[in-house]
């Protein structure tokens, strides 16, 4: 009966790392790790979904790699695309998950403690996880940070892992002034993303993609725009607040209803009901003329 019940116990989480699996959970990294100390690491956030004939299959995998392999080509680390891509089914397959969130992570090891990456150690690693990561369906309400996001001319807008800590002041900021997220704008009141997140508002029934130098180029965002036809233009934080409805877009926010900013109220979110309900079916693969965004696992 032991035996049996041992048998039966749920296995650790698996990560790939540097070519072999090891528990997730494990310390690996030493405490002279270069990305530990000052962020040199690139990442990336990426989706599975879980398909009706039984299956998974991961939303727009090449261009979140794509993404990633840009980010590390700035800090010199080496970054193979295709060996990427394996390792995430690879991984997924592993921890037998379909519906699940992805984190594919690069970055700096040993060598030296100084600035210069050159001497370090390059490392990869792909870990999965079943829990979905979302907004709540009742919206969000937004602060406006008083952080401004790291201008482009300072730090690409790439997913760097030591650029984050920008997200970290303001949604700090923001949980303790009672709000769920942070909304960031620039110096001359312009719209430029959420914490983690780009924007949208509908007006008259109309979409548009807020734009910004400074904005994570985001994947999602790419997506609606293709799925909407979604004019995209800069927006400021005034024509935002006079919007019917405003909903936020991201790999682990999917499209996420944004209740209020500050003291504005949205009650309408029935374009953002349906963008969402079509974002869905599009990963999900119940849309026929969007299958080559899915890349089976």
């Amino acid at each position: 009966m032991e035996q049996a019940a041992h048998d039966t116990a749920p296995r650790a989480l698996q990560a790939w790392l540097d070519g072999a699996f090891v528990d997730a959970d494990s310390p690996q990294s030493p405490v002279t790790t270069h990305a530990m100390h000052y962020g040199s690491s690139v990442f990336e956030g990426i989706r599975s979904y879980a398909l009706d004939d039984g299956g998974a299959a991961v939303f727009r995998l090449p261009e979140h790699l794509e993404r990633m392999r840009k980010g590390a080509e700035l800090l010199g680390i080496r970054f193979d695309v295709e060996q990427a891509s394996e390792a995430t089914l690879a991984t997924l397959r592993r921890n037998g998950h379909r519906d699940a969130y992805i984190r594919p992570l690069a970055w700096c090891g040993t060598g030296s403690i100084g600035l210069d990456v050159g001497p370090q150690s390059q490392h990869l690693m792909v870990a999965t996880f079943p829990t979905l990561v979302h907004i709540g369906g009742e919206g969000a309400r937004l602060a406006v940070s008083s952080w401004r996001r790291n201008p482009a001319t300072s730090l690409p807008p790439l997913k760097l892992g030591g650029a984050y800590i920008n997200s970290i002041l303001a949604k700090h900021e923001a949980k303790r002034r009672g709000f769920d997220e942070a909304l960031f704008t620039d110096t001359d009141g312009y719209v430029v993303e959420c914490t983690g997140a780009n924007v949208f508002m509908v007006r008259d029934g109309r979409i548009t993609a807020v734009e910004h130098r400074d904005a994570l180029p985001g994947v999602t965002r790419d997506t609606l725009l293709k799925l909407t036809g979604a004019e995209s233009r800069a927006v400021t934080l005034d024509e935002l607040k006079q919007a019917d409805e405003v909903f936020i877009v991201g790999t682990a926010a999917e499209v996420a209803r944004i209740a209020g900013i500050e003291e504005r109220r949205f009650e309408a979110d029935r374009v953002g009901r349906d963008v969402a309900a079509l974002y869905q079916r599009v990963v999900h693969g119940e849309e026929a003329r969007r299958a080559e965004w899915l890349t089976h696992v």
